[in-house]
């Protein structure tokens, strides 16, 4: 495993973390007790990083299931505070921050993701959405302050809502903030640009997430590939008719095996490239894909030339909230 400094704090988290999406169904559904051992197992790994969210339905609480069985040090854990935009208002386009957090929300919502995970501090806590005018608002800032000063979290972050990485440059370069989550991926390197950059320049955390494009990446999807309903990816994939995507994905096996033993090592060889990349999240609660995905830390990095030749000529920017929220 390896590792890098949070935030600039001194703190240590791993390279690659568990990203708690998949454990509230949103992929499918799993029994509970294997779900619990997925954690335990990628934790075992040597994984250090869990990331979870009020609104991945379970996902909070299983994480704190396995977080009283776990016996080892414990892990940096962060959450999101839930929207309280109806619907899927808030995703796609801008709400006003008394509607998506009015005042107390943040509070409330910190204080049954303690109760959900077990915890008596979440190491970070983010806003599940934001956006650039609700900076002009200063009471959703304040109370997370107040709770920092509690002690009821460590570091404060957020979550951009799409693939719109610029919005938040601003409350980069303020000091207001240790991270930031968003997408970033071999069909989506835009955060390379200005973001990345402007993190490693303010010491904010970057956590990439969406780093395989919800499975994409790795070539699992055919023409036939079915989705349950409730499947999170079920319109995810036919933003375009798939057959163009699964031919983006395809072009990519140029560089199999001689840069990477599969495609989903690339997409992870891509991402963690940049120095400032803190963390890619990736679904583990499959722990056969834990161990690839895990494995993937140590081999060698992408040459430069390769690296730089995916980023400019692969790439392939989708906003699907168009037609996902929309």
């Amino acid at each position: 495993m390896k590792f890098s400094d949070f935030a600039g704090s001194g703190e240590l988290v791993s390279r690659i973390g568990f990203g708690a999406m998949g454990l509230g169904g949103s992929f499918g559904s799993f029994d509970e007790k294997y779900l619990i051992k997925s954690v335990l197992h990628s934790l075992d790994k040597g994984v250090t990083l869990i990331d979870t969210a009020r609104a991945y339905g379970d996902s909070e609480r299983i994480v704190g299931l396995a977080l009283k069985e776990w016996k080892g040090e414990r892990p940096f854990v962060t959450s999101k505070v839930q929207s309280l935009g109806p619907g899927s208002i808030g995703w796609g386009t801008h709400i006003p921050v008394e509607t998506a957090y009015p005042q107390g929300w943040l509070r409330k919502c910190t204080e049954l993701s303690l109760e959900q995970l077990g915890v008596d501090t979440i190491d970070l806590m983010q806003l599940h959405q934001y956006w650039p005018q609700w900076d002009k608002k200063d009471y959703w800032m304040e109370e997370l302050l107040r709770l920092k000063e509690e002690g009821k979290i460590r570091f404060i972050g957020i979550s951009i809502p799409d693939q719109r990485h610029d919005i938040a440059l601003s409350l980069v370069q303020s000091g207001k903030i240790d991270a930031v989550q968003t997408v970033f991926n071999i069909f989506d390197p835009l955060p390379l640009d200005c973001l990345i950059p402007f993190c490693e320049e303010n010491n904010v955390a970057f956590l990439a997430r969406c780093i395989m494009d919800e499975g994409g990446l790795t070539g699992f999807l055919t023409k036939d590939t079915k989705f349950s309903d409730d499947d999170y990816r079920k319109t995810y994939f036919d933003y375009v008719p798939r057959e163009m995507y699964i031919e983006r994905v395809d072009r990519l096996r140029k560089f199999i095996p001689q840069y990477a033993d599969n495609l989903a090592e690339l997409a992870i060889k891509f991402v963690l490239k940049h120095p400032a990349v803190t963390t890619a999240l990736v679904s583990m609660h499959v722990p056969e894909q834990a161990n690839q995905n895990i494995a993937a830390i140590d081999k060698e990095p992408l040459p430069d030339d390769v690296f730089e030749e995916i980023r400019k000529y692969y790439r392939w920017v989708r906003n699907f909230y168009d037609t996902k929220f929309w």
